[in-house]
């Protein structure tokens, strides 16, 4: 890339929310601060109160670099991690990374190509899990097999296309500031909500396998159960939210869930057929664990079948207990939100 055409390339903004990432946090900076991007670049993370090392990697990571920056988030949410970021950076094209991702080679220049190429508000592409001891191993093939995750582009792969979401993304600034950036009251689902709202408004979400973002998978069984039901959880309040943005994918999960309990209650309570349902969700997910697992260790293809069934029935559990009051509590306050704007922009034409 020659001199003039460095000129021409926009500024980037880099955030992250990051809470309790002393295990990743540098590494995922430092493969950032590795791009080769000719632009200018800023990080900037914002850094929720920790148990661990977090806050002391992240002001080394500052001493170290004068692009990285840090803002606090005294919440420890992550939409407002993301919000408090976005606030404190200055640059024309938003990225977001969080602490345990880490960017493949050439992610932020082809993210920016893209940008121009197809006109989007958001780019993104492929979360790849990869990890580090044969759970880990075990739940990344589940995450990226289509018995564990379905059709998800972002978690599969495929073409570059128009897409509902992406993992994480690349943003036009005007976008995220169009649509008052990310709603504080979605804990989770936060992105999907956010892109929900950018193509009801008329804007592109392009996926591109081009654009590959290496992601660690939750460690214990637990904290993959946590994760899937908090998933499943806020899915509900987006469907809630937002009339008409859900899809048959969803509704798998807690379908199976339903589907087994059932099962479950009337083998025990009036035949011997009723176990079919969860005998055959058992032997759906031991079969799909074999190509998914093709190439790893005996532990770890062991271990696939139970990171798939804690994918679903925590997902799907987690979209069934989802409590309406989630969604007024978060209708209200998006109408605090704007009320506030409306008036301001009422008194400014008297």
């Amino acid at each position: 890339m020659n001199a003039k055409s460095d000129v021409r390339l926009p500024a980037v903004s880099v955030i992250m929310p990051v809470l309790n990432e002393e295990r990743h946090l540098r590494g995922a900076v430092q493969a950032i601060l590795a791009q080769e991007y000719p632009g200018e670049m800023e990080v900037v993370i914002a850094v929720g109160p920790s148990a661990d090392r977090t806050e002391e990697i992240a002001a080394e990571l500052v001493r170290e670099d004068p692009r990285v920056h840090v803002v606090p988030n005294p919440t420890g949410r992550t939409p407002a991690a993301l919000n408090a970021a976005i606030k404190a950076s200055r640059h024309p094209v938003v990225v977001r990374v969080d602490g345990h991702g880490m960017l493949s080679p050439g992610y932020i220049a082809t993210a920016v190509r893209l940008l121009e190429e197809t006109g989007a508000q958001n780019v993104g592409g492929i979360m790849h899990a990869e990890g580090e001891n044969d759970w880990e191993h075990a739940v990344a093939a589940a995450m990226t097999s289509k018995i564990g995750v379905g059709n998800a582009a972002f978690h599969t792969g495929g073409e570059a296309a128009p897409a509902e979401t992406v993992y994480l993304g690349v943003f036009r600034r005007e976008a995220l500031e169009r649509q008052g950036g990310y709603n504080e009251e979605f804990i989770r689902a936060q992105d999907w909500e956010l892109n929900f709202r950018i193509r009801e408004a008329g804007g592109l979400i392009w996926f591109s396998p081009e654009l590959k973002v290496s992601y660690r998978p939750r460690p214990s069984v637990k904290a993959l159960a946590k994760q899937y039901k908090d998933y499943g959880r806020w899915r509900h309040v987006v469907a809630r939210y937002h009339s008409g943005s859900i899809n048959l994918r969803y509704l798998a999960p807690p379908t199976a869930v339903c589907a087994i309990a059932a099962g479950i209650v009337v083998g025990a309570v009036l035949t011997p057929w009723g176990f079919v349902i969860p005998g055959g969700y058992l032997a759906a997910i031991v079969a799909g664990s074999l190509p998914a697992g093709k190439g790893l260790p005996l532990k770890a293809r062991l271990q696939i079948p139970v990171a798939l069934a804690t994918m679903h029935m925590s997902w799907g559990w987690g979209f069934l207990t989802s409590p309406k009051s989630l969604a007024r509590k978060v209708i209200a306050s998006r109408r605090a939100a704007v009320l506030p704007d409306a008036d301001a922009d009422t008194a400014g034409a008297h």
